[in-house]
């Protein structure tokens, strides 16, 4: 059943399996007579770029990519699957997908910069560098070890790339952006990315800033490790030249189009284009939001949360599905009465786990996914998809907000000059700004409140201000990370990363011999800590692929995640 799920949402699968099929079928003699003299052998420019984009966008995306799998890893979502617990395996289809993604698309980067070179449209070559650049930072983020030097080289006959030391390709990665930012700006070429171009329409001003903003954050990743290059860093910051506002942000924006490609959100057709649910919200996540964690915001409720989240249930509704009206018992795995809340915990081995009570779980909302806001109306799961939202709402990759707490932890850190208090107040307020955007442009009937000047969220970003003004080093830190972890709901690809290179956010840990959830009710069928458990240690990386290891006579002997550690790994 899950094979199928994965071949039937992933189109890509299904142009490569008819690519396949068309290769292996031309390979007989009789077919060499049969050429097509008047079909183009070389793809425009123009078209490489759009699908070199597209490509993009999916790695580490919801539905069928790794976005699924980090989200868990992340405790941003729970799951009953085997991200659950941390016990991704090495054939995982998400895992695979990736990969294979990921090397598809820069072979197809190479074409591109290769007759860009040709044709001396060196724009288009800066662009598409700076997606390779950012593809290889992934690969390392994820795996560590990578083929590199010797990969998209089937050509000229290697079939077996040897996987290249990750500090070096890091060292790579670099140089590579140092050179697209003299094409990208070098403006040369008679041809020039325009609306081929889906992240920046061709602007070539902010491909530079996303370019500069970008490698301070892979300075900011290695900053403790001995690839840190300090002259390179300074001629970084000395040109002053990122990102300044939200029209910045580097994302993919997703549209309402359905035909003859769904071009919804992927989290939102993960969640609402589906019948059954395989993402939950998680309740670690969600308690921190709502305040009622005590070591972090404690009663500092966020007013992200009705964007956040969508509860079916409204508050006080007993839950319809499997709850026992006669005793009371609301049969939840993870209930918040007050509000309505309803979801699945991490690890959890309890007898409430695995209802089908699809009626009563808690959706993503409009920020991660274009879906709906929460007006505590509550909303039937029989018409959910007739006013369930409208899917439009970017894969956020990489934003201003994010960049200003990359800042943030930099000043903090002593790597950059500045007032941290100040930086962070602007991320926080940014991040508000952001939601606002979202909702804005996903084209949602509902009425929705402004975020931006609101009292609750003045007094939401005083409160954080206060509580890290007090703070130690080391608690500034977490509250640095926490909020860009809250931030980034929907895309936690770096927050995967932030959490392996300082341990913030705190995730939750059912090995704790504290009491890991507030929540209480109060309706006689408390929490039972003792019904979360964790039976395989936090992955610090991913596995390779095993279809990588079968098939590369050069690949090494597959890793242990738990032990294998990123470089620039705390």
């Amino acid at each position: 059943m899950e094979l199928f799920k994965k071949i039937k949402n992933n189109k890509n699968i299904f142009v490569l399996l008819l690519t396949t099929t068309f290769f292996i079928s031309c390979t007989s003699d009789y077919t060499d007579v049969d050429t097509d003299t008047d079909g183009t052998t070389v793809a425009p420019l123009d078209l490489l770029l759009t699908n070199t984009q597209v490509s993009l966008k999916n790695i580490n995306d919801f539905n069928n990519y790794t976005g699924t799998l980090l989200s868990v890893y992340t405790h941003q979502t729970t799951a009953r699957e085997e991200q659950d617990q941390y016990g991704v395996r090495a054939d995982n289809a998400n895992l695979q997908n990736d990969w294979d993604a990921l090397y598809l698309n820069l072979t197809d980067i190479e074409t591109l910069i290769k007759q860009g070179t040709e044709s001396g449209d060196l724009v288009y070559v800066g662009i598409a560098q700076m997606e390779k650049a950012y593809l290889l930072s992934v690969a390392v983020d994820l795996w560590g070890d990578v083929p590199y030097t010797e990969a998209i080289k089937l050509k000229d006959g290697v079939i077996s790339p040897k996987f290249d030391n990750q500090k070096d390709i890091y060292t790579a990665i670099f140089a590579l952006i140092k050179t697209a930012k003299t094409n990208i700006a070098s403006n040369a070429g008679a041809k020039k990315p325009a609306k081929d171009d889906l992240f920046y329409g061709g602007d070539t001003s902010k491909w530079i800033k996303f370019a500069n903003s970008f490698q301070l954050k892979l300075y900011n990743q290695v900053r403790l490790t001995d690839i840190f290059d300090q002259a390179g860093f300074n001629a970084l910051v000395a040109e002053n030249n990122f990102f300044t506002s939200l029209a910045d942000d580097f994302q993919f924006v997703h549209t309402k189009n359905q035909t003859p490609n769904d071009e919804r959100n992927s989290y939102f057709l993960e969640s609402y284009n589906s019948t059954q649910f395989s993402t939950y919200q998680s309740p670690w996540f969600y308690e921190i939001l709502k305040g009622m964690n005590p070591t972090i915001h404690t009663n500092n409720p966020d007013p992200r949360i009705p964007y956040y989240f969508f509860n079916q249930l409204t508050a006080g509704e007993f839950p319809p599905d499997q709850g026992d009206q006669a005793t009371g018992d609301p049969n939840a795995d993870y209930w918040d009465k007050s509000t309505g809340f309803f979801t699945i915990r991490f690890g959890s081995t309890g007898p409430d786990r695995d209802h089908s009570a699809e009626s009563s779980y808690t959706y993503p909302g409009i920020f991660p996914t274009g879906g709906r806001f929460d007006d505590g109306e509550g909303f039937s799961l029989s018409t959910l998809s007739a006013g369930s939202g409208t899917g439009v709402a970017p894969h956020r990759i990489f934003t201003y907000a994010e960049f200003l707490y990359v800042q943030a932890e930099l000043i903090l850190t002593g790597k950059l000059s500045g007032d941290v208090t100040a930086k962070l107040r602007e991320a926080l307020e940014a991040s508000f700004a952001k939601v606002d955007q979202v909702v804005k442009n996903s084209g949602s009937t509902q009425s929705i409140p402004v975020l931006v000047g609101s009292p609750a969220v003045t007094t939401f970003i005083d409160n954080i201000i206060t509580e890290f003004t007090a703070a130690s080093a080391d608690k500034k830190l977490e509250i640095i990370m926490t909020q860009k972890w809250v931030a980034t709901y929907g895309d936690p690809m770096d927050q995967y990363t932030d959490y392996r290179r300082t341990g913030y956010p705190v995730l939750a840990n059912p090995l704790s011999t504290t009491k890991e959830y507030q929540l209480n009710n109060g309706d006689g069928f408390p929490l039972n800590d003792s019904q979360t458990v964790q039976n395989n240690p936090f992955q610090q990386s991913f596995y390779w692929p095993q279809n990588e290891l079968n098939s590369n006579q050069n690949a090494p002997a597959q890793k242990n995640p738990g032990t294998y550690k990123i470089f620039w790994s705390k």
